[in-house]
């Protein structure tokens, strides 16, 4: 049986346990979705991430810390996720030339043309995962989750 039909089966649950129920439903339609678009071009989710905060860098090299404090999962290994995305040839890794003991990862010309084939597709995803809601309703929710990370 599905869960949303225990959710509404069930005795009515107290506000804040439903709250949280509902943001793990979200949070897990939402992983799916996005790791089933990516899934054809063989990168995760995680991947992904790493790809799109150093496109964010404008050319300008990140270290491993920097990717880091940036991914939407704290919990990755950044580490091997670099590592799959050099295999891959979508980064590379330079010495940096302040401290020779730092690497920093850098985006590839490969690893930008496949964020460019991804950038619609993704936001096929999103308007997937949002197409229930009126723009005034996104803004809220934005509101409301960013209040809960606080």
């Amino acid at each position: 049986m599905k869960i949303e039909k225990i959710l509404k089966t069930a005795k009515p649950l107290p506000k804040k346990k439903k709250l949280v129920i509902n943001m793990m439903l979200a949070t897990t339609k939402a992983n799916s979705l996005m790791a089933d678009a990516l899934k054809a071009f063989e990168i995760s989710t995680q991947q992904f991430n790493v790809l799109r905060i150093l496109r964010g860098q404008q050319g300008k090299p990140a270290n491993l810390n920097t990717i880091q404090e940036r991914m939407v999962n704290k919990m990755s290994n950044t580490t091997r996720l670099v590592d799959k995305l050099l295999e891959k040839k979508l980064v590379d890794r330079c010495v940096c030339e302040e401290n020779r003991r730092k690497v920093e990862i850098v985006i590839t010309g490969k690893g930008l043309d496949l964020l460019k084939e991804l950038d619609p597709i993704v936001e096929e995803v999103e308007n997937e995962i949002s197409k229930n809601l009126n723009p005034e309703e996104i803004e809220k929710l934005n509101t409301l989750l960013e209040k809960i990370r606080e």
